[in-house]
């Protein structure tokens, strides 16, 4: 009877300690407190969710290159009506698109209210033309980020909607378009708990590895040239909080040859002539991490080929992006070298 006694003692008091530690542990400062949700992830639980923007539309079509911000109204499909601003924004796209990329700013009070975290800007991307090839377009860089994200939680989120304009300048509505919802930089930082960098010329030697050789061989397989990381051309750079090394997070993939939009080009550095080949920027990394990423892309092959099946794609449309993602893998199938370059009329 005494053994028991002084054991089970010595354990209750184990157990009280451990519970003086949890407790502890949790008054820490360090530690993350449970964030409340986004608006753009109340706005993006389902998948080509339809939404009503009314702005000024030919206003801003006219001055592309302001970044002056518009009153705008947005309602969500469950009839809740938003209170933003719009502005437009991007580079190239802003020149070449009949519909400017947009940047939303929500009422950081409006968002308060409801209950959500003060994270108040979010990006729009609308079609470059107003026709189904626009959409088609618009769906194949969506699904483009789709792939990278269910690569890694250090991507870009992306979600894709089914968006009405109605134009308050002439009292008209667009016709239905497909767009991309994208996460901005100042949520993705948060989200990842991280530090954003804008340095350029950042050394190798502090990016994660292993995140980099995943983003240089995405683009590889994707076929795109349009991005660089000691410009910071196309890729968010974020300092992760632990590690201190540096995040490559990639974004914009419309000049991919898996896009394949009419006007795009390839990085005039790579020699080649069609984005439907591919040039490997590897971006002084050694052969065995982008083996390692290679090996990554392998086994979510199965996934990329179903995001390719998309519903809201033409099964011709679904077919090319299918085929030229196998041309890659079939083309590394193998446990050979890596090439430079990657031509499709020869694979």
């Amino acid at each position: 009877m005494t053994t028991i006694y002084i054991f089970s003692k010595y354990r209750l008091a184990a157990l009280l300690l451990g519970l003086m530690v949890s407790l502890a542990q949790a008054q820490e400062p360090n530690t993350l407190p449970l964030r409340p949700k986004s608006i753009f992830e109340i706005l993006t639980q389902k998948e080509a969710v339809k939404m009503v923007l009314e702005t000024d539309l030919t206003t801003i079509i006219e001055q592309k290159k302001t970044n002056q911000y518009f009153p705008a109204m947005l309602r969500s499909d469950d009839g809740k009506v938003y209170r933003v601003e719009v502005k437009p924004r991007g580079k190239f796209r802003r020149k070449v698109s009949v519909f400017p990329p947009l940047k939303l700013k929500f009422k950081k009070k409006d968002l308060v209210a409801d209950g959500l975290d003060t994270l108040n800007e979010i990006k729009l991307v609308l079609p470059c033309y107003e026709s189904e090839k626009g959409d088609e377009l618009i769906i194949r860089e969506y699904l483009a980020y789709r792939m990278f994200e269910h690569l890694t939680d250090a991507s870009v989120r992306a979600r894709l909607i089914r968006l009405t304009i109605r134009d308050t300048h002439v009292e008209k509505s667009r016709r239905p378009m497909y767009a991309i919802l994208l996460e901005d930089e100042e949520e993705l930082v948060a989200r990842l708990h991280g530090k954003l960098n804008e340095e350029y010329g950042t050394p190798m030697d502090s990016l994660h590895t292993n995140q980099a050789a995943l983003t240089v061989m995405f683009q590889y397989m994707i076929g795109n040239t349009d991005w660089d990381i000691s410009m910071l051309r196309n890729v968010r750079l974020i300092r992760a909080p632990q590690s201190g090394k540096v995040l490559v997070v990639p974004y914009d993939f419309d000049f991919s040859g898996l896009v394949s939009a009419p006007y795009s080009s390839p990085s005039s550095d790579t020699g080649l002539k069609t984005v439907r080949d591919r040039f490997l920027m590897s971006n002084g990394l050694k052969p065995e991490p982008l083996k390692r990423a290679l090996n990554t892309l392998k086994s979510a092959q199965p996934a990329f080929y179903s995001l390719c099946k998309s519903k809201y794609l033409d099964y011709s449309a679904s077919e090319d992006m299918r085929d030229f993602l196998h041309s890659f893998f079939d083309k590394l199938g193998g446990k050979g070298e890596i090439p430079q370059m990657m031509k499709l009329d020869s694979d």
